[in-house]
């Protein structure tokens, strides 16, 4: 699911903002941009997210956003260093080309924010209170997309129990169709003379029994049920709910292969097109 939050506020002294983003992934996967001065908390960040989100992609920014700092300091003993690397690389494979800003650039540690005294060493207890109200404000956002989801997800499983009504109501008639049509068969092949009933009934019992769908209705209903028990939980639902559209698919499709009859396959191509809607959106659910 997709989210954002944000909180201002102090960390040791210093005003600083955190930031947080969250969209859909299958699992849990951090990507966290802190100062030099917060870096080591980076494992502390982790846990105290990864108890708040159970899967998605989070990333994090936190960023100083007072006066404190006096300019731009560059760490030139590393950016040395990094400009002495890239250089025997370009010797030992034979790459064309200089060392340029651009390369230098992109090593986003070598930049940072000078100030005229070092700070001293921050905790994770400093950090933690904003992190948690950011954490809190994305959750929020969260619950509001999350909100739309589910009433459109149970917008379509109510258009799917409306369409599993409608085949259990035709699929009665198909055996007096099928009824007709055998009798209808029979008086030709015998040409006016009389009909063995009884080898008539014999293969409706066959065709019946071929084209029964109670235990699919059934299933499907019970699927349905667990969709709408699930959509009202307070817990993260998308995997399972993912298990049960497959469920329900499997169902449908059953249903189609042995309708054996235009309207209800009409409804069955309804139901698969309301179950492709619902799998769009599950992609989006946590």
């Amino acid at each position: 699911m997709t989210g954002f939050g944000g909180a201002d506020g102090e960390v040791a002294g210093r005003l600083a903002r955190v930031e947080i983003r969250t969209v859909n992934h299958r699992w849990f996967n951090l990507s966290a941009r802190l100062p030099m001065e917060l870096g080591v908390l980076e494992t502390e960040l982790r846990e105290a997210l990864r108890r708040d989100f159970d899967r998605g992609h989070v990333t994090v920014n936190v960023r100083w956003t007072d006066d404190a700092a006096s300019g731009i300091g560059i760490d030139w003993t590393r950016a040395e260093a990094v400009v002495d690397a890239l250089r025997q690389v370009r010797d030992r494979f034979s790459l064309a080309g200089d060392v340029t800003v651009e390369m230098v650039a992109r090593q986003a540690d070598l930049f940072g924010t000078r100030r005229d005294e070092p700070m001293a060493a921050v905790g994770w207890d400093a950090l933690a209170p904003l992190v948690a109200s950011a954490t809190a404000d994305c959750l929020a956002s969260r619950r509001r997309e999350g909100a739309v989801l589910v009433a459109e997800i149970a917008s379509r499983i109510a258009a799917l129990h409306a369409g599993g009504q409608r085949v259990g109501q035709l699929a009665p008639a198909r055996l007096v169709r099928e009824r007709e049509r055998l009798s209808g068969q029979l008086a030709t092949l015998l040409e006016g003379r009389a009909i063995d009933e009884g080898r008539v009934a014999q293969e409706l019992v066959l065709t019946a029994d071929r084209l029964d769908i109670t235990e699919e209705l059934v299933r499907f209903t019970a699927h349905l049920e667990a969709v709408r028990g699930l959509l009202a939980s307070d817990k993260p639902v998308g995997k399972a709910l993912g298990f049960l559209a497959q469920e329900l698919g499997r169902e449908v499709n059953t249903m189609g292969s042995k309708a054996n009859d235009p309207a209800i396959a009409h409804e069955v191509v309804a139901m698969k097109g309301e179950l492709e809607k619902i799998r769009e959106q599950l992609e989006n659910l946590e």
